[in-house]
């Protein structure tokens, strides 16, 4: 029981055991890893408003973290694309900027400390899957769209303070829309040199696997860092040829060598207000995103991830790496996969992976300024095009009409307002229409005449006293009882015999699975308008969880304990007694 209730790192138990042969493949893995996170890392603090070391820093603080507490083998944690969407709403936001990231950040690293504290990890398991397709399908056609100001080399004018007219890099509005027509309104600044980068960029990425894939050696370096090596010579040598113009990382960003000093930013009770509901869509995000990384990463290596552990790693991850100016972290599927293909099986190879990234920011990051933006922008393409899961999306179209009204719902809301708002919107959707459902499934039948012997498993007399007496009225509920139902049932009480009421009504409940609190309050008014009217309410077969909850909620302090039957044969005669002693 105490094993059940003890949070521990599976970093623990992996090293049971430990040998040098499997540290050899996990350190393969742990570099691999590195440099393939290295390209993404800079793409994602780009592409979310912010500076490439603080994708690079976000990757090596949060993803040690992750390795390291976390509650599976072989998840690599780090920056994701879709928290881009998230992030780069909090940081061009005048009322949160950089300042709200990282409070809103830590904020979401504390919800993830709870949820794994109080073991609400299966919990996020049950958010319906056409939201979770919804709002992943909705965030890569963001990220797509926001990559088509560098994919096209788009520029706007802006004045210098000596008044000289000089073209900038095309700064766009937040929303999807805004995008689409600030590109259209600049389209005449196209740039043909980094169309032709990003589209060679696409193209690499896309081909490199096959081309490559009868050299074991270079096949290992994946088609983002092979795009970008490309993408940056080709530059370099078109510049050689007096070509110009293509925007590079040095011509927006200065990288600093060096992890950023500790900084635990300011927060007020004001802040922490208005920055909650951004906080939640963070925590939920990275929540589901993590633990269905770890949910592939399990049926890869026949392994099974505790998820409050790993929900505990990630809260921690981003509680810290905001104190290094870091953004919000997750489970990166993409980069634990390449982990598991490369040999990782511990949790080493994510640690390592993390000294590799350090070690290139170390030493290697002045050499990133050469990187064409263009290039970085055909990584996220393809990242997009990964993501958006398109055949996934088609496929659900299929589905009834109540799982395509919250994916498409979900999906829209994302696009055109932002994820706080689909996450929200697509959950009140989905349990609205599960309630629809479960209404549907609920039945409320009236019975005349007499009762069906072959349909009762909860008889204890003879058949012929199955036979309803004159003044008594039988209705039966199949299905939970709860608020949806609750009103129905007033009103098919209300439209029987034209207002003319029985001397006995019999609510048979045995096929009631559990009851709420508006359920008992409707049979409570129910049972005090009919004494009233001077007729009495018998239950009958009522299941023992109802009858707990009955219990608990002091409902038979209301009624004669006599009227509550255990099966419809004791009801029925019950309802004898009170018609006869009444006739007297």
């Amino acid at each position: 029981m105490n094993n059940r209730l003890t949070l521990k790192p599976r970093l623990l138990d992996c090293l049971k055991g430990y040998n040098r042969e499997t540290f050899m493949k996990d350190l393969l893995a742990g570099i691999i890893v590195g440099i393939v996170a290295l390209p993404l890392a800079i793409a994602f603090g780009i592409a979310s408003g912010v500076t490439p070391e603080k994708g690079i820093v976000t990757a090596i603080v949060a993803g040690f973290i992750i390795s390291l507490l976390g509650g599976t083998r072989v998840q690599i944690g780090g920056p994701t694309g879709a928290f881009i969407v998230i992030i780069y709403g909090i940081v061009n936001n005048p009322q949160y900027g950089l300042q709200g990231l990282l409070v809103a950040t830590m904020l979401a690293g504390l919800i993830l400390i709870a949820l794994g504290v109080f073991r609400l990890g299966a919990v996020i398991k049950f958010i319906p899957y056409p939201i979770i397709i919804g709002f992943t399908a909705g965030i890569a056609v963001t990220i797509f769209t926001t990559q088509m100001g560098d994919v096209l080399g788009l520029t706007q004018e802006a004045v210098t303070e000596a008044g000289e007219v000089i073209r900038v890099p095309l700064k766009t509005p937040g929303d999807f829309i805004g995008k689409w027509v600030c590109y259209a309104q600049n389209i005449q600044s196209f740039n043909p040199w980094n169309f032709l980068v990003a589209i060679v960029g696409v193209l690499v990425i896309v081909l490199s696997p096959r081309l490559l894939r009868s050299v074991p050696v270079l096949s290992k370096i994946p088609g983002s860092l092979w795009c970008i090596i490309i993408g940056t010579l080709g530059v370099m040598l078109l510049k050689q040829y007096g070509i110009t113009g293509i925007d590079t990382i040095g011509d927006r960003f200065h990288i600093q060598s060096q992890l950023p000093p500790m900084q635990v930013p300011s927060i007020t009770f004001e802040m922490v207000q208005t920055l909650m509901p951004v906080a939640f869509t963070i925590a939920i995000l990275g929540a589901i995103e993590s633990l269905l990384s770890a949910t592939v990463a399990d049926g890869a290596i026949s392994d099974r991830h505790d998820s409050n552990m790993e929900l505990v790693a990630q809260g921690v991850a981003n509680l810290v790496t905001p104190i290094f100016g870091g953004i919000p972290a997750t489970g990166a599927i993409a980069r634990t996969m390449t982990n598991i293909n490369n040999g990782g099986r511990t949790p080493i190879a994510g640690l390592i992976h993390a000294v590799v990234l350090l070690l290139i920011l170390l030493l290697l990051m002045p050499y990133a300024e050469y990187i064409p933006m263009a290039s970085l922008a055909a990584v996220l393409v393809i990242v997009s095009y990964n993501m958006s899961g398109w055949r996934t999306f088609r496929g659900l179209l299929r589905n009834p009409k109540s799982d395509v009204t919250v994916l498409l719902a979900t999906f829209f809301l994302t696009v055109i307002f932002d994820l706080t708002i689909a996450i929200e919107m697509g959950l009140i959707i989905a349990c609205a229409l599960f309630i629809k459902r479960v209404m549907e499934t609920t039945e409320i039948s009236v019975i005349k005449d007499e009762i069906d012997p072959s349909d009762e498993a909860d008889m204890a007399l003879q058949d012929e006293h199955l036979v309803i007496p004159d003044g008594c009225a039988v209705y039966e509920i199949n299905g939970p009882y709860f608020f949806g139902i609750a009103n129905k049932f007033d009103d098919l009480m209300g439209t029987l015999d034209h207002g003319r009421k029985p001397k006995v009504q019999i609510i048979r409940m045995r096929k009631v699975p559990f009851i709420d609190s508006t359920g008992i309050h409707n049979l409570l008014n129910l049972i005090q308008m009919n004494h009233e009217d001077g007729v009495h309410v018998i239950l009958s077969g009522v299941t023992p969880k109802v009858h707990s909850q009955l219990e608990k909620a002091d409902f038979y302090k209301q009624m004669n304990p006599d009227h509550i039957c255990p099966h419809i044969d004791v009801a029925l005669e019950k309802a004898r007694d009170i018609i006869q002693n009444n006739n007297k």
